[in-house]
């Protein structure tokens, strides 16, 4: 619901069946450009919209498969390996503040 009135009230309050393509196409990207929303934030408008035209409103929408989706976001590992662990300490050798609080922090969970 959200997503279909931002997207209307964007739009000086036309109706979804008067705006087409180009119009969803510039409120993808002032999403993505001006408001820098998120991919899966991105993601959730554009279904909003899919569902607005396709069982709402009733309109096959060709249109829609020429939008570009944005890449979704490499997710960095939120756990290091055993590996990784002794590499880090092992690149850290000779740091000794740091070396020394960073071998104790894995062991304290």
């Amino acid at each position: 619901m959200y997503w279909v009135k931002y997207f209307v009230r964007w739009h000086d309050l036309r109706h979804p069946k008067n705006l087409g393509g180009p119009e969803v196409g510039r409120f993808l990207i002032m999403l993505a450009a001006d408001r820098r929303v998120s991919p899966s934030t991105h993601k959730q408008a554009l279904s909003a919209l899919l569902f607005l035209y396709r069982h709402v409103l009733g309109q096959e929408l060709p249109w829609m498969a020429q939008l570009q989706r944005p890449p979704a976001r490499k997710r960095i590992p939120a756990v290091l390996s055993h590996s990784e662990v002794h590499r880090l300490l092992d690149a850290m050798q000779g740091q000794p503040p740091c070396w020394l609080a960073c071998s104790m922090a894995p062991a304290c969970g």
